[in-house]
């Protein structure tokens, strides 16, 4: 997710806002789970990343359901939509 080793060494509140957010969906899905939930996982999120979650969902394709308001990414990466 293109965090530097440095940055395992902080203390997570040292963080931005995007950082954060990458090490959460990261060790999110270094957990087996049958079932994936995140809530607009793209918030924060720089383009190269963003690239690199869509080839790996995209690759391992997880049992998820999430909430994103970025229609290009629900394209991709959604089976299966709900619109409320």
């Amino acid at each position: 997710m293109g965090l530097s080793r440095e940055q395992f060494e902080k203390d997570m509140s040292e963080f931005s806002d995007g950082q954060k957010k990458k090490t959460l969906l990261a060790a999110s899905l270094c957990v087996e789970a049958h079932l994936y939930v995140w809530d607009e996982p793209l918030n924060f999120i720089d383009v190269f990343s963003r690239i690199q979650i869509e080839n790996l969902l995209a690759e391992f394709q997880p049992s998820m359901l999430f909430v994103e308001h970025d229609k290009a990414f629900v394209d991709k990466i959604a089976t299966r939509t709900l619109e409320l």
